[in-house]
């Protein structure tokens, strides 16, 4: 495993910071690395997000001294959604069937994680969320067609989009992650605008179904001292509690949003007029 560790910002630093280093603070550039496990640890609400690619071998979640624990999620949760192949994850041994987009929600005390692929020549990707958890609620297989779609925007602003809500209480329950993938209809471009920050928690934004030329204009910063990020297919960026997090492709691409912090209210937002963005 390899874990990058990235250290809390203030807003008022973020205002300083180059292109250069804001990229070094927010944005995670790979995702993806065969039969390895890339994550990040950000001290913004402690959340962990990155991705597993078994190609030759299965891969197992490790000890690390980084936690502190005697296993990964001795005191962590987990979420899974696979944006690859057809693959499997075993807990302690017992086997799950990962289709493309399937999701997991993986409770504390799960002791082995095992991830594995179907087909080498289509390996799964497993892009994953774990924040801390205070106590242990089930295991839940979440097949897509179980995540609950919520129909969102308009063409008229190119916003229309579905936003399939996996570990989120109306689908399983969890300690404080919510997590879930969005897909923008034909024609529309723009994610999350109009715009807004949420204070009690923060965000982890994952862009991909990207083609190789297609980019994203990820917004980030306060709503009156914005700043962006340019992102390709399969990277990811943090997005701190007090920041805005928004975005426009040059072309169609998919991403999924994991959330840790006070509270799991998916409607606990702080809309921002477009007058005060600045």
């Amino acid at each position: 495993m390899k874990l990058d560790i990235r250290y809390n910002n203030h807003p008022e630093d973020s205002k300083k910071y180059d292109t250069s280093l804001l990229r070094e603070r927010y944005l995670i550039e790979k995702i993806f690395e065969v039969d390895e496990i890339l994550l990040t640890y950000s001290h913004h609400d402690r959340i962990i997000a990155g991705g597993i690619m078994p190609v030759l071998k299965e891969v197992s979640l490790p000890v690390t001294k980084d936690l502190g624990t005697e296993y990964f999620l001795e005191r962590r949760e987990l979420g899974v959604i696979n944006v690859g192949g057809a693959g499997f994850i075993k807990l302690d041994g017992k086997h799950h069937t990962m289709s493309e987009r399937d999701g997991m929600y993986i409770g504390s005390g799960v002791k082995e994680v095992v991830f594995g692929s179907t087909d080498q020549k289509n390996p799964a990707k497993f892009y994953i969320n774990s924040a801390p958890a205070h106590m242990t609620y089930s295991n839940v297989h979440i097949p897509f067609k179980n995540a609950n779609p919520n129909k969102w925007g308009d063409p008229k602003t190119l916003n229309q989009r579905t936003i399939y809500q996996y570990v989120h209480p109306a689908v399983c329950q969890s300690c404080q992650l919510v997590m879930g993938l969005t897909i923008l209809s034909e024609g529309s471009a723009w994610n999350t605008m109009p715009c807004h920050t949420h204070d009690r928690r923060m965000e982890v934004y994952f862009y991909f179904n990207m083609a190789e030329d297609t980019r994203v204009f990820h917004l980030m910063g306060e709503p009156n001292e914005t700043r962006h990020l340019v992102i390709q297919n399969e990277q990811a960026v943090i997005s701190p509690s007090w920041s805005i997090h928004s975005g426009v492709g040059t072309s169609d691409y998919t991403f999924i949003w994991g959330m840790c912090g006070e509270n799991k209210t998916f409607g606990d937002m702080d809309f921002v007029k477009m007058s005060d963005l600045k």
